[in-house]
């Protein structure tokens, strides 16, 4: 097995706690119900209260949860998010996109428009344009552009019962970002995924939202978008990993201004909205 030991280590370990079967707490998100015991989870560390035992990383989750050892629990990353974690590190030559299936599409859009609340007006030009489509998995894809319109990776989503998500193989996520919005826009808001971005769009129209793939406080791309003499804010999720990336950002960028979603991020902000709406 080739597989990329550190990317299988990074894998978010939500998905891996869903794939197990385990219970997000509806009162605390940063807590799990799991066989073993109530686990929280704060980046990529992870503590069972009820065994009094913790750990860093997917690997050490699923041997905790798992009762396997390292190799097992390799074995078992690869084979659930093996696909969306390259063999080795790529950074020459050009990154190849996933390949479009449009036989998935419908599953994509049902998924996006249905489950994440995203208006069928905001999706459609995304799709037009390529820069949201699906796989042959039935995966949303969203590109990933350099400041040419280069692809350079790829977020993926899993559209299944089970969620994941995930960057696609030989994604490089330092050479671009997923965008939507007016690419004139005065203001940029700066998310944690495509679906947030997309969500924030929708929420304020204006704007022009970014996707860092995860709560990066200095990802390699931000000094191109604060060159551009915009008004930036960081609109990371309200939770413990999105409040230090954005304190730590801030310190190193002070022209940057905090932007917190109302709920925990983007999309359950744009979810509430419409749930308000077809309750009047």
């Amino acid at each position: 097995m080739r597989a990329n030991i550190a990317g299988l280590r990074g894998v978010p370990l939500g998905e891996v706690l869903t794939r197990l079967g385990a219970a997000r707490d509806t009162r605390d998100k940063a807590r799990w119900k799991t066989p073993r015991g109530a686990i929280s989870v704060t980046g990529m560390r992870f503590y069972n209260w009820h065994a009094s035992a913790g750990g860093g990383g997917a690997i050490d989750l699923v041997m905790h949860l798992e009762g396997v050892d390292f190799r097992g629990a390799v074995a078992w990353l690869h084979d659930a998010f093996g696909h969306l974690v390259a063999a080795s590190p790529s950074s020459d030559g050009p990154f190849s996109p996933p390949i479009c299936d449009e036989r998935m599409l419908a599953r994509v859009v049902h998924y996006l428009e249905d489950e994440r609340a995203i208006p069928h007006d905001v999706l459609v030009p995304l799709i037009d344009a390529r820069s949201v489509y699906a796989d042959a998995r039935g995966n949303a894809v969203f590109l990933h552009v350099d400041r040419d319109g280069r692809p350079v990776g790829a977020e993926l989503r899993g559209t299944t019962h089970v969620q994941w998500r995930g960057m696609a193989r030989g994604s490089r996520k330092a050479a671009g970002y997923f965008a939507v919005g007016p690419g004139e826009a005065d203001e940029i808001v700066l998310c944690e995924s495509a679906i947030d971005a997309i969500s924030c769009s929708a929420l304020r129209p204006g704007a022009r939202a970014i996707s860092a793939a995860g709560a990066c406080p200095n990802p390699a791309w931000l000094g191109d978008v604060l060159a551009a003499g915009r008004r930036v804010l960081c609109g990371f999720d309200a939770d413990d990993a999105g409040e230090n990336a954005a304190r730590i950002m801030i310190a190193r960028h002070p022209p940057i201004v905090r932007l917190r979603p109302a709920t925990h991020d983007w999309n359950d902000d744009l979810k509430a909205r419409r749930a308000a709406l077809a309750s009047q």
